[in-house]
């Protein structure tokens, strides 16, 4: 287990913006063991069909990380990797007809099925630019905008509980080595999103793990939260991370070109501090739905001006002599329009830092990502996680990692796919784990 690397926050005198903070950036310090699996996931017959393939730019044939695929007329999903390579598993019976590829500032795709295995298909995207009329923005600054999409949070997001099926991971490299790799299948409680997330819970079903048998690789920081990222970093649901009316008046907007997603055009806003405060902010990037105002995307960073009060933000405690430098902390969250109403779909965290010691020569620069997609949602026959199997902030998952190179591992649950280097970092792991016992 790795060691836990703090440094008291001083938060004292504002409790809020401390819990805030305990909720957020301590999800990005830590490291992952897997939870006990839910024995009601047994092996089950092969019910499902395969699409899969590769996502690239028509154009320049350029690979397409973090596409969108979505089955049309349903909730199910999935996202692309960072090669743009992706595969969808649908259920035997679905009467699904097409699948359809997305991209920010690209035009749509349909792929046609028929309820049988398609592999290795490429999919082509067109750019596609969005040309906003100029008079829709006259008088309106980018503020305005995003208070417009708050007000309208009751109309373009869930009034009812759901649950949420999804896909964790989490990597840690050290330097260029991949140390340790987690990965689970959860569930998520959602209530309505105007009643905020404290009632908001996953559960994990079943995940496994590799970590580096080396010693000198199990100093790091400890992560907390892990899978709760879909909770915490729901930015809509958690307004005070940076969309609270508080939390506005901190920052300055301005509204940039506009973009298409999902041949949607969006407003895109742009924010900055505009103070300065005892702890640290944002900045980062809204996109707004031209027509009905829905928040689609956020993309922002922790704000790296101070790194003492970047450190501040993400540190609770470290060993003496030990000296962390924070690099970069970035965000990106994704809502997929569904009918009427989004529902979020993909939540990623990256954390940037070094570590040295006193009368060392060099630091070891580490970084740990951690990502959700939300693969299915039901609005129907919703069961509250109960308290005791839901995950907690001060949780780890159990070290379950036999069958991880099983490739029926996951069954017909939908995943993101391995990149090259993921693979190629996992095979390695396995014959050092191999080797050291």
């Amino acid at each position: 287990m790795f060691v836990l690397i703090a440094e008291e926050s001083n938060f004292k005198n504002d409790k809020k913006m401390k819990t805030i903070f305990k909720q957020i950036t301590g999800l990005i310090i830590a490291v992952l063991m897997l939870a006990p699996q839910s024995p009601a996931f047994s092996q089950t017959e092969k019910g499902y069909f395969t699409i899969s393939g590769t996502v690239k730019e028509k154009s320049s044939q350029k690979r397409l990380e973090y596409s969108v695929i979505a089955l049309k007329g349903s909730n199910v999903g999935t996202i692309a990797n960072t090669n743009g390579e992706f595969s969808i598993k649908i259920k035997v019976g679905s009467n699904a007809k097409a699948v359809v590829f997305s991209h920010l500032g690209y035009s749509n795709f349909e792929l046609p099925i028929n309820g049988e295995d398609i592999r290795d298909v490429v999919i082509y995207l067109d750019q596609k630019s969005s040309q906003l009329d100029p008079i829709t923005v006259l008088g309106m600054n980018g503020r305005a905008l995003v208070e417009i999409a708050l007000d309208k949070v009751g109309e373009n997001y869930s009034t009812s509980k759901s649950t949420l099926s999804g896909f964790y991971r989490e990597t840690v490299k050290k330097r260029r080595n991949y140390i340790n790799v987690s990965e689970a299948v959860v569930e998520m409680y959602k209530t309505p999103y105007l009643e905020g997330v404290e009632r908001d819970a996953v559960q994990i079903y079943k995940g496994r793990k590799l970590v580096s048998p080396d010693p000198k690789d199990t100093l790091m920081v400890k992560l907390l939260g892990g899978p709760n990222l879909s909770i915490y970093l729901d930015i809509i649901k958690n307004p005070d991370l940076i969309l609270s009316k508080e939390s506005l008046d901190m920052y300055s907007f301005s509204i940039n070109e506009s973009v298409t997603i999902g041949e949607r055009a969006h407003y895109v806003v742009s924010f900055q501090p505009q103070v300065i405060m005892p702890y640290a902010l944002y900045n980062g990037k809204l996109f707004i739905d031209k027509d009905n105002f829905t928040l689609s995307r956020a993309e922002f960073n922790l704000s790296m001006s101070d790194k003492n009060k970047a450190t501040k933000a993400i540190l609770k405690r470290k060993p003496f002599g030990m000296h962390f430098k924070p690099e970069g902390v970035s965000f990106l969250v994704t809502y997929r329009q569904d009918g009427d109403i989004a529902l979020l779909h993909y939540i990623r965290s990256e954390l940037n830092f070094k570590c040295d010691w006193k009368k060392r020569l060099f630091s070891t620069s580490y970084s740990i990502v951690s990502e959700t997609v939300v693969t299915d949602s039901n609005p129907v026959d919703v069961k509250r996680i109960p308290s005791k199997v839901a995950f907690k902030d001060n949780h780890s998952l159990s070290d379950k990692v036999t069958n991880f190179l099983d490739k029926n591992f996951w069954e017909e649950y939908n995943i993101i796919e391995p990149d090259e280097s993921l693979e190629n970092a996992v095979e390695r792991l396995r014959k050092a784990i191999n080797k050291s016992k």
